[in-house]
């Protein structure tokens, strides 16, 4: 086969009435199927259960988008189990075949993509543009990786030996457990089920508990592509019973994990023990927290500088592993560009995410009372500069939040948030910015501000960050053109949406015969 080559989806911002009377249709559409339910998906079968998880809008919790089925532990060994029946099928597919179904699956996706998008900021509070981004992200890793699967299917190449034959090809792990997040509930568990699928692999994919409905989404676009019975199998249900279960279990072949540090070191901890007829060292991705810093230094360019500032730090309320969350500036320029940066910050539109405003609700009650425990932390640790109080209505609504006058050893500057709440750290020159940026247990992003070419190439070579940026904002990598993944405890730097990626998910064979 020859697909036309991969180009990144454009992302929506619905500037033309066109698109904007699209997604208005599309909220109303989506708001008539509120209350469905979703039953699991083992072996391609509807599977009900007795207990379910119940998504609400977090703009308006007493509404009920949908729900889904609970797996307990029966659920999660039949998911298992039929990962594994269908594996040596799905593994005898030819690559071509493989990548053709991941790339109907992508047409479809971009056919339903602005009824997908209402899901999302319905179940997850993004506005249209947040919403917009999250569904061109899933799109373009199904065509990513579709593409990027057919450079391994005829092996890697090996140097001939006098009187034998030599070769070296790739095969799949078997079947593994994605475990997804909320933040990006259809771009990231599309990438991390796309990728292991894509080479040969199957899964069994325990979404978010908050997002139970956008995954739900992903398998009927899935199903309708035509992907074979048991290749992957929805199964939503607690991380710390099903989740952890699956974790341990010895059939288990691989875990690809996003979310907290504090629960990827115990998914690390636990796959590292040898169970019980367990063959096999497990493969464990991890793509975890950041405490991502912007340094601005004296010859920047404050406007832009501050517009970035406030893109990477209140996007999606901060709820980004990649969000500015440690704004470090040097003495020099200070009061000039936090006067930029309060102005834009104090402008910025609080609302129901249907509403498409600046920053929509924080995903849950649970994330609201984390953000709120913070903001009084930080109430201690610096001066409140803007914000720092719950908005009015039935959502779960923060201000943008800002703190100065913090220390670069402060838990505000040290403990990863996830939510719209932003440090400011005064330095008196460049080089100590960079120390304070470094100055951390994570190492996801990070950016600088500088019209000065060798402090770039100093940053380069020294901001000890997986994704790095200069004169822009730190989120919104895109797939193919910024690997993503971080260093140190931001994970194990698989660098999902990378050239590298589907290697995480094979293991070359070497074959000889002698003459």
């Amino acid at each position: 086969m020859t697909p036309e080559p991969y180009r990144p989806e454009p992302i929506e911002t619905f500037q033309s009435q066109e698109a904007f009377e699209a997604m208005r249709k599309a909220l109303v559409e989506v708001r008539a199927q509120f209350g469905r339910h979703y039953p699991l998906i083992i072996d391609g079968e509807r599977v009900n259960t007795q207990e379910v998880i119940v998504s609400t809008n977090p703009s308006n919790p007493v509404e009920v988008v949908g729900q889904s089925a609970k797996a307990g532990i029966p659920e999660a060994d039949a998911a298992l189990e039929a990962a594994w029946r269908a594996f040596p099928s799905w593994r005898d597919w030819p690559q071509e075949h493989r990548s053709r179904l991941l790339l109907k699956a992508a047409h479809i996706m971009k056919r339903r993509q602005r009824e997908l998008e209402a899901w999302l900021v319905y179940e997850i509070g993004k506005n249209w543009t947040e919403a917009a981004a999250d569904v061109a992200e899933a799109i373009d890793f199904l065509r990513y990786y579709a593409i990027s699967a057919l450079k391994y299917k005829d092996g890697a190449p090996v140097l001939p030996y006098p009187g034998e034959d030599n070769e070296a090809f790739y095969i799949p792990l078997g079947a593994g457990v994605v475990i997804a997040p909320w933040n990006f509930p259809l771009a990231i568990l599309t990438g991390m089920t796309a990728a292991p699928i894509a080479v040969g692999n199957t899964v069994v994919v325990k979404p978010a508990e908050d997002t139970v409905v956008a995954a739900a989404k992903l398998f009927e676009v899935l199903e309708e592509a035509g992907l074979p019975p048991g290749v992957a199998n929805y199964l939503p249900g607690e991380g710390s019973e099903v989740g952890a279960y699956l974790v341990k279990h010895p059939r288990t072949r691989f875990i690809n994990f996003t979310g907290s540090l504090e629960v990827g070191l115990q998914i690390n901890e636990m796959a590292a023990r040898l169970s019980p007829g367990q063959v096999w060292i497990k493969r464990v991705f991890l793509e975890l927290g950041g405490k991502d810093a912007l340094i601005v230094d004296e010859t920047a360019d404050l406007r832009a500088a501050a517009q970035a500032t406030v893109q990477s730090a209140f996007g999606f309320q901060g709820q980004k592993c990649s969000a500015a969350s440690r704004l470090i500036v040097v003495d020099g320029i200070y009061d000039l560009l936090m006067e930029e940066v309060l102005d834009r910050t104090e402008a910025l539109i609080v609302g129901p995410a249907e509403e498409n405003p600046d920053l929509g609700p924080l995903a849950s009650q649970k994330q609201e009372e984390t953000v709120l425990n913070y903001i009084e932390v930080g109430r201690q640790e610096g001066r409140l500069l803007l914000g720092g109080r719950r908005l009015e209505g039935s959502g779960f609504f923060v201000a943008p939040t800002l703190f100065d006058r913090v220390s670069p050893d402060a838990r505000i500057a040290q403990e990863e948030i996830f939510g719209p709440v932003l440090s400011v750290l005064r330095v008196p020159d460049f080089d100590t910015a960079l120390e304070v940026a470094n100055n951390t247990r994570y190492g996801l992003t990070g950016g600088v501000f500088s019209r000065k070419r060798e402090r770039l190439e100093k940053a380069r070579r020294e901001f000890h960050v997986g994704n790095l940026y200069f004169n822009r904002k730190i989120t919104g990598a895109l797939v193919g053109v910024q690997p993503f993944g971080g260093f140190n405890l931001s994970g194990t730097d698989t660098k999902a949406g990378g050239p590298d990626y589907l290697l995480n998910f094979l293991q070359m064979k070497s074959v000889t015969e002698r003459f």
